[in-house]
């Protein structure tokens, strides 16, 4: 049933797949005075000369263009064009007809993004570790026990809380503190958008705050939990022999303490990883995301609880002391398998840390050290790249240009074009394709979209530049299904369209709940797929048309690679939609 349904979505023929073009569309659909582009692939058909936008209820053509450039091959199309209809503005129901392709339904309207960033939380309240409201039970309630630390080995300590990290419930600091600091700065900066649906440990109701900032207070209570004094902190809760099977959250009793779960120190050292060890070098890259998250904390949940962001407030020097006391970077350890979240940087954190500081304090030494470490790594590494390793430059993007530069009036100009020459390495590549493809597709891919989405609208913010418009658009539009497959990569956004149905996600595949707004991993090259460890699709392959040797998405639980949510692209696509519904309230100055 769920091959036919997909096919139905994708306008295939049940048998034969003799199609042989097609059109994809950004399915939420598009804002009226925003960028507005399908791209249409075709194998051996040929290509059309026009492309019509009609109006689904009259079925009158309201607006045609030229074809324009053909961008050529890219994936399982032979030929490939950017059909522009962003001079049409008027609000509406439509679709596009190029040749024999005609694609789904799609609304113009000013309200099209509206509730999608409250959807996504859903995923996040999901993922919620210790209490978690869908099987409305704790879990992990003994961990855990302390490794690496200057206390004993298998020292008791509670670190009950946080979000499980994906599909397996490992918990990192560094994810952790990354998503924290989105859904609060989705909250600073688009407050208006979120509303209040559910009680603080996620179950319905109203407790009379955003649904956002119970999140984010979900979260930052694990962050305290992991930094206790200050002089400790903690990286990561769990390891990879979590993977040992697919089950609902809890049944964690092989550890070898009963259900206690292994707490691993930031020591600055490297740590175990099978046969091998990691490769960290110090505590900064984890100090330096802690410190931002309590600073920003400190300023959004002062108007709550004024003792709670005292405490917040204290623990961002304490941690940001920790950074610079140990710089270098830390990475997540493993104890069986070869793959752990590889960070190689730590001075955008400490960048960002260092400006959270300065916008609490007006403190010159904090700015200092923020330029300081901003002219370290002036663009995140793998912007321009064709790959990384995985996790190896994270945040994906730089988060510390855009809160210092906000601040700061004498460097802002420098930092705004390190952001943009950031972009310009990405969109050298993007250019060259239809989709306007200049992310690798690496693991976790659909993050990289994300986050480099809001570094072109940041960028925007700062400069008041509209460049990159179209190539921010580009990657919004990747993410809803304007990509080779015709899917959206967040679950259950939109409703109507075609989403995952069935990621790699025990909650779906197990517990038969839905995983609505969860983010999934996305494409990766297919090289990649081939050469990791245990993938086997469990059903026919619905996009096998659209697979390529360049490029593979399945929706299969079996595919971990493509098809798994991750808590922490999640919390920063929380951010992205926020910003777009809030494009869709401001009136665009002509």
């Amino acid at each position: 049933m769920r091959l036919i349904i997909h096919l139905l979505i994708l306008h295939l023929p049940l048998f034969g797949f003799s199609q042989q073009s097609w059109i994809r569309i950004n399915q939420i659909g598009y804002l009226p005075d925003g960028v507005k582009v399908a791209v249409w692939g075709g194998k051996d058909t040929e290509i059309p000369k026009q492309f019509y936008l009609v109006d689904s209820v009259s079925g009158k053509i309201v607006y045609r263009n030229k074809m324009g450039k053909n961008f050529g091959a890219y994936g399982p199309f032979k030929n490939t064009f950017r059909l522009n209809f962003t001079a049409f503005a008027k609000s509406g129901t439509y679709y596009l007809k190029a040749g024999e392709a005609i694609s789904p339904g799609f609304k113009i309207a000013k309200n099209v993004y509206e509730g999608s960033a409250d959807f996504v939380l859903n995923y996040m309240r999901q993922q919620q570790c210790g209490f978690n409201p869908y099987t409305n039970d704790s879990c992990h309630t003994r961990d855990g026990y302390t490794l690496y630390g200057p206390m004993p080995d298998s020292t008791r300590i509670d670190v009950v809380g946080g979000w499980h990290d994906a599909s397996d419930y490992l918990q990192y600091s560094t994810t952790t503190a990354n998503a924290v600091y989105h859904l609060l700065s989705a909250f600073k900066d688009f407050p208006s958008v979120f509303k209040d649906y559910f009680e603080a440990n996620g179950l319905k109701g109203s407790n009379r705050i955003p649904d956002v900032l119970d999140a984010a207070k979900w979260g930052m209570d694990f962050l305290v939990k992991l930094h206790p004094k200050p002089n400790w902190m903690f990286n990561q809760v769990a390891d990879d022999r979590d993977h040992m099977s697919m089950r609902m959250p809890g049944m964690d009793n092989f550890y070898g303490r009963g259900y206690e779960r292994p707490v691993y120190f930031c020591s600055g050292l490297p740590q175990q990883r099978g046969k091998f060890m990691n490769n960290t070098k110090g505590v900064a890259s984890t100090a330096g995301k802690f410190a931002s998250s309590f600073a920003l904390g400190f300023k959004v949940f002062g108007n709550y609880n004024e003792d709670y962001a005292r405490m917040l407030f204290d623990k961002a020097f304490t941690a940001y002391t920790m950074g610079i006391k140990q710089p270098g970077n830390c990475q997540t350890a493993s104890v069986k398998s070869p793959y752990i979240y590889a960070e190689d940087n730590y001075v955008d954190d400490m960048e960002l840390g260092a400006a959270e500081l300065f916008s609490l304090t007006n403190d010159k030494k904090y700015e200092q050290q923020a330029i300081d470490f901003a002219r370290q790594e002036k663009i995140t590494p793998w912007l321009g790249k064709d790959t990384a390793n995985h996790y190896q430059w994270y945040p994906f993007i730089n988060l510390g240009h855009y809160s210092f530069a906000k601040k700061s009036g004498t460097h802002k100009k420098e930092l705004v074009q390190y952001y943009k020459e950031g972009i310009e390495l990405v969109w050298q590549k993007a250019r060259q394709n239809a989709f306007y493809r200049g992310v690798p597709f690496i693991w976790c891919s659909n993050n990289l979209s994300t986050s480099f989405a809001i570094q072109c609208h940041w960028y925007k913010n700062l400069s008041n530049d509209k460049t990159f418009d179209e190539l921010m658009q580009a990657n919004i539009d990747w993410l809803l299904g304007c990509n080779p497959w015709g899917t959206s990569m967040v679950y259950g956004l939109p409703a109507w369209g075609d989403t995952p149905v069935d990621p790699h996600a025990a909650f779906s595949h197990i517990g038969n709940m839905p995983v609505n707004g969860g983010l999934i991993d996305g494409p990766v090259y297919t090289t990649i797929y081939k050469s990791l460890i245990g993938i086997k699709l469990i059903n026919a392959d619905e996009y096998e048309p659209f697979q390529s040797d360049l490029v593979v998405y399945h929706d299969d639980y079996g595919d971990y690679s493509t098809n798994e949510p991750t808590m922490d692209g999640t919390a920063s696509l929380v951010y992205l939609m926020a910003a777009m519904e809030n494009y869709g309230r401001v009136k665009v100055k002509k």
